[in-house]
């Protein structure tokens, strides 16, 4: 109801993340445009801009949570630029969750809880307020691709790359998988799906699409060439 409040947010290879006002879109050619609220970047060791693996909103909305190498950097929602708080996922004894942050997602019964998703195959929760580390969980086959509360927050979904199963866990003990359902979910894209999420209250969803494509090699040359980066939003009511 206010739009102000109607924002989006983005993270791409070597770009910052992006704010997105999603009620200025003009549609052109068929194509929608956005309007580029604002940004927050993250440097690394040698001043230069490192991408966010992963975003999340915090449920109030006033903080961005991204995940990056070992590390998760908080940004005020309200001061873009370059500030940040910076959270490590390993302690000084080497205890935490290792690799790069690839999920996020809040409990949505506002218990200040987040699960956070890794590509080294380790689920972590921690305390919002202060970044405690309650659980970390072990048990998917590959890297952490996905992570999803249910509605009630009492139950916390996990998928992984390579791995056909999405663990279910009970977090107000999380200690074991609760069950492991194997399915398949077909969607009306031709291509590779790499993220998924449903609306909130609404009955839609939103899926992501794309990767590289790579000419076959000719008599001539040996090596394979990039073709094209194709990639798509596609929006799914039901």
């Amino acid at each position: 109801s206010e739009p102000v409040s109607c924002v989006f947010a983005t993270t791409t290879r070597d770009h910052p993340i992006h704010l997105w006002d999603a009620t200025s879109g003009t549609v052109l050619a068929q194509l929608t445009t956005l309007q580029l609220r604002c940004t927050y970047r993250a440097y690394d060791s040698v001043d230069e801009i490192t991408a966010a693996i992963s975003v999340a909103f915090n449920p109030d909305g006033t903080k961005i949570f991204a995940g990056y190498n070992k590390c998760i950097r908080v940004f005020n929602v309200h001061r873009p630029g370059r500030d940040f708080k910076q959270h490590s996922t390993l302690k000084g004894n080497k205890e935490g969750q290792t690799g790069i942050i690839s999920a996020i997602a809040f409990s949505p019964s506002h218990t200040g809880m987040l699960a956070t998703g890794s590509f080294s195959q380790t689920t972590a929760i921690y305390r919002e307020d202060n970044m405690e580390l309650l659980y970390l969980l072990h048990g998917q086959e590959g890297g952490i691709t996905h992570v999803q509360f249910s509605k009630d927050g009492n139950y916390l979904y996990t998928g992984g790359r390579k791995d056909p199963y999405i663990m279910c866990w009970d977090v107000r003990k999380a200690v074991e998988v609760v069950y492991k359902p194997d399915f398949c979910l077909v969607l009306c894209i031709t291509d590779t799906v790499n993220g998924f999420s449903f609306h909130p209250f609404l009955p839609m969803a939103v899926s992501s699409s794309g990767h590289r494509r790579f000419q076959a090699p000719d008599e001539e040359d040996d090596n394979f060439h990039l073709s094209g980066i194709f990639h798509s939003i596609s929006a799914v009511f039901h």
